[in-house]
Parts: structure tokens; sequence; C-alpha cells
């Protein structure tokens, strides 16, 4: 395969996982009680920094706050497009606080902050991809909320209906590898949403179940080099067929709370 991949230089935002635990149980992966490595949630994080870094990205961190142990889970706090950030207003109310600490971040380096009206989990279901913004709906944002965010952006918003509840948030079941192309796992959508995904991206990398369930498709991309969960060894294949370069880091203690790589990063779109 030519190498005719070409990366770009991303900002992220993350948070260190200071106070991560799971504590309640919002999704089915989260089983309050059972135990949790902070210490090796921590290393393993800062290893994905250091990747980012590594790679050429440039990273800044939110602080963590106490009594927020999901707010690791920075993908989740906003979506930021062309320098216009569009918050979140969480369906759990355990985690609706960690809108507040995110909200103060972009206020203070100058950002001004739309808080949506209705139910809407940041990155976590709204994925710009290129011309549009595919966004989920079905566990967590609503779809009203993909309207309202079409009005703040001015960007074509695609709906698209998640049906698995292991899959609850758009960036569980699709990533965005560039501005052309996709990654997804069919099976965590509706049958008119993976009708949808088929005419736009008619090349999609599909994944398998255990590619989704091993937190494949929570991946990031530059537009060559995939950051990807280790587990996901058939996906990565798929990946370096088509001429990217899969980077593996694993954030397997994460999963515990049903999150990844993407969970963990929100992308600051100037």
């Amino acid at each position: 395969m030519p190498d005719f991949r070409v990366a770009s230089r991303r900002r992220y935002l993350v948070c260190e996982p200071r106070h991560f635990a799971v504590r309640y149980a919002i999704n089915p992966w989260m089983r309050p009680g059972r135990p949790v490595d902070v210490a090796l949630a921590r290393r393993q994080w800062r290893t994905l920094i250091d990747t980012y870094r590594d790679h050429g990205h440039t990273v800044e961190t939110v602080k963590p706050e106490p009594g927020l142990p999901d707010m690791v889970f920075a993908a989740n706090a906003a979506v930021v497009v062309a320098g216009r950030v569009f918050g979140s207003l969480f369906l759990a109310p355990e985690r609706r606080p960690e809108s507040v600490p995110y909200e103060a971040w972009f206020k203070a380096r100058g950002y001004e902050v739309h808080p949506p009206g209705s139910v809407c989990e940041g990155e976590g279901d709204l994925v710009p991809a290129g011309r549009w913004i595919l966004a989920g709906t079905g566990f967590r944002t609503t779809p009203e909320a993909h309207r309202e965010a079409q009005e703040f952006f001015g960007v074509p918003v695609i709906g698209l209906t998640l049906v698995d509840p292991y899959f609850y948030h758009l960036d569980t079941a699709l990533f965005v590898l560039d501005e052309e192309n996709v990654a997804y796992y069919p099976e965590a959508f509706s049958p008119g949403s993976r009708e949808v995904l088929a005419r736009l991206y008619p090349d999609a990398v599909l994944a398998s179940r255990e590619d989704a369930t091993a937190f494949g498709l929570n991946s990031v991309s530059d537009g060559r080099h995939v950051f990807v969960s280790p587990g996901a060894t058939a996906l990565a294949a798929r990946l370096a067929d088509r001429g990217y370069v899969p980077v593996p880091v694993d954030l397997s203690e994460f999963h515990k709370a049903g999150g990844g790589i993407k969970c963990c990063t929100q992308e600051i779109r100037s």
C-alpha cells in the first residue's frame, strides 16, 4: 500500500484521572464497587498524552475536580468547530456538574460557550466529519440537540440512531479517519442509519463486534496515525491495509467506565 496518508497537527483538551472511579452505573460497562486501579489509570492516561505529543500534537489540560469521577472523559464536555464551543447538558444528574469547569476553561481563554437547551453530550454524540457533523441519538443526546447544533454551527447535522446500549455514544461505534472517511460498527445503528452511512461512506472501514467491544471505535485519527485500542487487532489490520498507521494505546482501566481513547480526548478545532 503506497504511503499516501497525511497527518495534520491537532490540539487536544484532556483531564487527568486523579479522581477516576466507578461510583454509579449509567451504561452497561459500569459496575459500582468494581475495583479501579487509579495508579494504573493515571499511567495509561499519561502514556496516551505522551503518545499524542510524540506525534506532534498539542495537548492542554483542564484541572480535575473532586467528586467528578468521569471528568476524565473530556470528549463529553463540548464540541468545538471553527473556534465555536457548543457545551454539554448531561443526561445523568451525576455528570451534569462536569460542564462547569470545562465551560470555565474555555471562557478563560476567550471562547464564547453556547450551553445547549436539550440533552447533549459533546463529542460523545456530535462528531465533526468534514462537510457535516454526524450526530448520535438513542441513549443520551436528543434529536432536539442535533437541530440546536446545526443552528449554532451553521453546518449540516446528520442524525444517526444508536440501538445497542453497549454503544451508547456515537464515539463508541464510529470514528472519523479523515475528511472523507470513517470507521464504524454497522450493527450499533438502526437499519435506516446504516443505509445513510453506507451512502455517505461507501468505502468506510467496517468493524466487527469484537473490534467494537474492545473499544476499537473509540479511536482518534490525525489523518494518518490512528490511536487505537490494542485489543482491536482485526480493525488495526484493516486500517493498515488502507494506508493508515495504527498506534496502539492501552486504556483498558477506563473501559470499566465505558470509555477509551476518544472519550478521554476533546479536539479543539480552531
